[in-house]
């Protein structure tokens, strides 16, 4: 490895818990290089103990809380080992790795708001022997923020152009926009829109038993319905709340589905949730950045067709591509955001935009595990 090489690792499992992005990135080129990456799908046994947790349906919470912490933690770390062996990457080249862990729940109002990841740090530290950077999202919310979203101030420097106004558009389970200004003047902006995939992975999980809806292939078999759109939008108070917000899946979830469907069929639901996406992502980006001229999409959302093709109907003098055409596949995005926050915390730089979360000002994300060797 080149002794002028500034390597980190990035850990992302995200809303869809249903595998681990490993990302190795090199810092010491501008803006950044990707060098390896990894993903390993979750264990279904693991994925489906998981779920139980988050939606409050375990038999034996708190054991079961500690055992999965455990279990993340190892698989984090195994995901890890697995990137630099295919990388053929030594451990002590790495200067830190950013792991995000496994959100089980998000509730950042109320009169004691708290955030909950799990995936133990120090037995990912402890494994790899590199030094980790984790649990950022709660020195955000000490600060008065909403801990989310984090990685706008990622997108702002990597994508931030000086002559066009930018919207990243993150669609994983749920999403999140970040409004990027030409003007240097203006402040970056960002917040979770409502749900990304979340409801659509639910609803066609609930009627074919598949994780996802391929391509947006179900949903584009069926029709939009107006007036369950409609209904959708109204009922929930989340989509006309102003900034900062941020949410989760025990928010959005395919209870709060079922309340609200009438006798649809279940491919013109998924149409018409694939719609309420589209639409809220893009009711937002004209709401508070509207001469925005290009959006790059990343996420799991960015590799379904029907959904691209609805943001595009919906802005229709708006450029719509993904992250790949400005440099970075939509798969790996997260995972190098969260590389980058480690990198911030380990120079002592803050990694939250107080625009974006709502927080008070800006603060050093995360807590360190040090690894065999001190990170420097």
């Amino acid at each position: 490895m080149s002794p002028d090489s500034e390597l980190f690792i990035g850990l992302m499992s995200g809303t869809s818990m249903d595998a681990i992005d490993a990302v190795l990135v090199d810092f010491a080129i501008e803006p950044l290089r990707i060098q390896s990456t990894y993903t390993q799908p979750l264990p279904e046994s693991l994925r489906e103990a998981l779920l139980r947790l988050a939606a409050e349906r375990s038999t034996d919470p708190l054991r079961c809380l500690g055992e999965l912490d455990h279990l993340l933690g190892s698989a984090f770390a195994n995901t890890a080992q697995k990137l630099l062996d295919a990388a053929r990457v030594e451990a002590c080249d790495v200067k830190a790795i950013g792991s995000h862990g496994q959100t089980l729940y998000h509730s950042p109002g109320g009169d004691a708001p708290f955030t909950l990841q799990i995936g133990d740090p120090n037995r990912i530290a402890q494994r790899t022997g590199i030094t980790t950077v984790a649990d950022f999202r709660r020195r955000d919310m000490a600060a008065g923020g909403q801990g989310a979203p984090l990685v706008p101030a990622f997108h702002s420097a990597l994508f931030r152009h000086k002559d066009r106004n930018r919207a990243v558009v993150n669609i994983g389970g749920m999403a999140n926009v970040t409004l990027l200004p030409a003007d240097p003047k203006q402040p970056v902006t960002g917040f979770d829109t409502g749900p990304g995939n979340v409801l659509m992975d639910s609803w066609i999980r609930q009627h074919r038993d598949e994780r996802y809806d391929k391509g947006g292939a179900w949903g584009s078999s069926g029709r939009i319905r107006p007036q369950l759109l409609a209904r959708l939008l109204r009922s929930d108070p989340y989509f006309q709340a102003p900034p900062p917000k941020s949410t989760g899946r025990e928010h959005f979830n395919l209870d709060w589905i079922i309340g609200q469907v009438g006798t649809e069929s279940p491919q013109d639901v998924q149409a018409t949730l694939c719609e309420l996406t589209a639409f809220s992502i893009t009711d937002a980006v004209r709401g508070h950045l509207p001469d925005v001229v290009e959006i790059g999409v990343c996420g799991g959302g960015a590799y379904n067709r029907s959904l691209l093709k609805r943001i595009e109907a919906n802005l229709p003098n708006c450029t719509v591509v993904s992250t790949a055409n400005w440099g970075l596949e939509p798969q790996w995005v997260e995972g190098a955001a969260f590389a980058w926050l480690a990198r911030q915390t380990l120079r002592g730089l803050p990694g939250n935009l107080p625009e974006v979360t709502g927080a008070s000002e800006p603060v050093l994300l995360g807590a360190i595990y040090p690894g065999r060797s001190p990170a420097s």
